[in-house]
């Protein structure tokens, strides 16, 4: 049974049983034909459906951020600027996107060469419960623009919100099957993946889990994007503006309750400005009001689930027993819901938990080092490499040690975002691919080459 669980209540929102083997097989059948005429379309005939999905999404934006905030927990006014994100994302690929998949001519010893980019298919996407709208959103956007057809796995604690994206797509005006959502357990998707009417895989969620999928697609032989885990150092060197500093820090830690794989994780500062930095950041997340979600004032709801709360707060007490400092938080609290408090650990080293490990949730690792140096070798002493910020007032170095610092994307003075104008993805145990910006548009199409010799 696939179950909708409110996080800071405890209360039972709505369950579903599975689909059914005949269930699924029908979905696939429609998705594909569906995508079979999508895809004869010129792009210029996709592209307004992501126009109308724009506007669906901003008509509904209070309806469908309170069905966010219900299932996992984000603070309503994050849940809402959830769904403006995957408007705005609509739109940039409805302007975009005939110009990102445009034909390109070549010059060969043809008459006439060109590269040309097509659909591959039908795409399923595996996604999580962290931000259940963004990040469908920011796959089908380019995916069904290129001329693709979608497939929806999601996350089983947030169901509702997976209904609810593709009666978005089906309002907008889409050919009826040509975005479904599958209901199925997780030992149902390796057959979905295996199926030879599905062209591609994309997942976001752990690293873990990330392997198993690419092992099943590759087993198959079928294209994969993965964004995984991530470890995100914050770098705040010596004469970088240490309050501007600590106050980006504090949000970008503490976004989603923390739990998103590109927050920042391990805040690096050099030992010169550590004790001001410390003591701003303190002092600015035990500001943060922690509560009910669905109170506009609310910065930090609950956590998504128990077991993820549990897991977070195991993880601070082995950090605190290697000898990280304690300086806030900490303490799971008395009463109803998934509710852990923002919390902060200092002089934290590599071989501790909150160092090593990603951590999920509200908590911050603060690692002193004692120059520019240290601070991108433990930047770098990761497996994973998602994101990355970096501050410092000196962009002629800035602009060195980005090429230095191992990840998917480097903000400098800034903290690390996706835009859907940017390529957005990761190296190491974050996973491959990218989403968002031109490159994201051309991970699901087959890179063609035409090549016309003289007629004959």
């Amino acid at each position: 049974m696939i179950v909708s669980t409110d996080p800071a209540t405890g209360i039972e929102l709505a369950r579903h049983t599975p689909q059914s083997a005949e269930e699924v097989d029908g979905i696939l059948d429609a998705v594909t034909e569906a995508q079979a005429a999508w895809r004869r379309r010129d792009i210029t005939d996709r592209t307004p459906l992501l126009r109308e999905m724009a506007r669906v999404l901003r008509e509904g934006k209070d309806q469908y951020a309170a069905l966010i905030t219900a299932e996992m927990g984000k603070p309503i006014t994050e849940a809402r600027a959830e769904i403006e994100k995957c408007a705005m994302t609509c739109d940039y690929y409805a302007e975009h996107a005939p110009e990102q998949l445009a034909d390109r001519p070549v010059a060969s010893d043809a008459a006439e060469s060109a590269v040309v980019y097509d659909p591959l298919g039908v795409v399923l996407a595996v996604m999580p419960w962290n931000y259940p709208f963004w990040q469908f959103f920011r796959f089908a956007a380019p995916a069904l623009a290129a001329g693709n057809g979608t497939l929806l796995k999601h996350a089983n604690n947030v169901p509702q919100c997976a209904l609810a994206a593709e009666e978005v797509v089906r309002r907008a005006g889409a050919p009826e099957g040509l975005c479904r959502t599958l209901l199925i357990e997780v030992d149902q998707v390796a057959g979905v993946i295996a199926d030879p009417r599905l062209a591609a895989v994309t997942l976001t969620g752990s690293t873990e889990v990330g392997a198993i999928v690419a092992a099943q697609a590759a087993a198959v032989l079928k294209k994969q994007v993965l964004e995984l885990g991530g470890s995100d150092p914050f770098v705040v060197l010596a004469d970088a503006d240490v309050e501007a500093a600590a106050v980006t820090a504090v949000k970008a830690r503490y976004v989603n309750v923390g739990q998103s794989c590109v927050n920042a994780k391990r805040f690096i500062v050099e030992e010169a400005v550590a004790d001001a930095f410390v003591a701003a950041f303190t002092a600015a997340a035990a500001e943060l009001k922690v509560g009910d979600p669905t109170d506009p004032e609310t910065a930090i709801g609950p956590m998504a689930r128990a077991n993820l709360r549990d897991t977070l707060h195991d993880q601070v007490r082995r950090s605190v027993d290697a000898g990280a400092h304690l300086l806030l938080g900490g303490e799971i609290p008395d009463g109803q819901g998934c509710y852990y408090p923002p919390t902060v650990l200092d002089h934290v080293r590599p071989g501790t938990a909150a160092f090593d490990e990603e951590t999920f949730g509200p908590v911050a690792a603060i690692t002193r080092v004692a120059d520019a140096d240290e601070a991108i070798a433990l930047a770098n002493r990761t497996e994973y490499g998602l994101g990355a910020a970096l501050w410092t007032s000196d962009l002629d170095r800035a602009r060195r040690l980005t090429r230095l610092l191992d990840a998917g994307a480097v903000f400098v003075n800034g903290m690390v975002a996706s835009d859907p104008r940017l390529p957005f993805g990761g190296i190491k145990r974050s996973g491959y691919g990218r989403e968002l910006g031109a490159e994201g548009i051309r991970e699901f199409v087959n890179t063609k080459t035409v090549w016309i010799g003289p007629a004959v």
